[in-house]
């Protein structure tokens, strides 16, 4: 169907990489390969998390959600952006279009409230170990965890229910991008978007700098506490438990702020999908990785079940 008939339906036509002509499939297989293991490291970590009960604790239920909003990232950008590549440009509808962003927004903003909430888990582990076990327990475990769905949930709405109220112009239905964003949507807009992107850098940039300052803080609080300790090992056995969250952190946090934080005026749609990489498959790819495959004790529980199914 050409981009020219899609657009009188009220679709849009995403461009993928255009720039990337010459490599096609070697990009395809590339992105291909990165998907399939971001399903299998996150659902891997998922799974385990659900059926063993030494990790059944604060900071791998944590770490489940965090792959589990990992899932839901890749899954509905993934198999339509391989789709738009190899056939270099992708037609969406409008209201796959409008819910490919919202479910997209649910689990990246959950994402990042987790990130928070685990800054909340590593300052109690390293500053008050003592009290680690009152203060974080099961219960508070999962009301913060389900703060965290709702909230997203609850913001995105209603930029969401926003956004399909524009009106768009059909000689500009060609979206430059590999899927369906806030910024390009609002670039192709015929409408006022003022009062949208006021909403938008409200709710982004005040979420973010909380979010930034929160993480911060704590950070400020466990290096002080992991000055205090004796021992060049538990210095860095303590400071290791975090630096897998500082890399996380930066990643997404610094890819989100450069696209939705920075002026519209300015941004440059090559660059923004370069970030848009970072935070829909590099993030997902890595934190399985550095967070959770790095970890001794989800180590030695993947080998023990690996060695139970060679015995069965």
């Amino acid at each position: 169907m050409s981009v020219q008939n899609y657009s009188s339906m009220g679709g849009f036509f995403l461009v993928g990489f255009p720039e990337l002509h010459n490599f096609t499939i070697p990009f395809f297989i590339v992105l291909l390969v990165v998907y399939l293991i971001i399903l299998a490291g996150n659902l891997l970590v998922i799974l385990l998390v659900a059926t063993t009960p030494g990790l059944h604790t604060p900071m791998y239920i944590f770490l489940s959600q965090l792959s589990l909003a990992d899932v839901i990232v890749t899954t509905t950008i993934c198999p339509n952006t391989l789709h738009v590549i190899i056939n270099n440009g992708g037609c969406i509808s409008k209201v796959g279009c409008i819910t490919q962003l919202f479910i997209f927004s649910v689990s990246m903003t959950t994402e990042c409230l987790l990130l928070t909430v685990m800054s909340y888990d590593r300052y109690v582990a390293i500053c008050n170990p003592l009290h680690y076990i009152a203060a974080i327990n099961i219960s508070l475990c999962l009301q913060l965890i389900s703060f965290c769905w709702a909230l997203s949930s609850l913001v995105t709405i209603i930029v969401t229910i926003v956004i399909s109220c524009l009106d768009f112009c059909r000689s500009y239905t060609v979206v430059n991008h590999f899927f369906c964003d806030y910024g390009p949507l609002i670039h192709l807009s015929c409408s006022d978007t003022s009062v949208l992107e006021t909403l938008v850098l409200i709710f982004t940039a005040h979420e973010t700098t909380i979010e930034t300052l929160f993480i911060f803080s704590t950070y400020v609080c466990i290096i002080r506490s992991i000055q205090k300790i004796s021992t060049t090992t538990g210095r860095k056995k303590a400071f290791s438990t975090c630096t897998s969250h500082l890399t996380v952190v930066c990643t997404c946090f610094g890819s989100i702020i450069a696209i939705y934080v920075s002026p519209s005026g300015k941004k440059n749609f090559s660059m923004n999908k370069i970030f848009s990489l970072l935070y829909t498959v590099v993030t997902p790819l890595l934190n399985p990785i550095i967070y959770s495959l790095k970890n001794e004790e989800i180590r030695v529980t993947i080998i023990k079940r690996f060695i139970k199914l060679r015995n069965i």
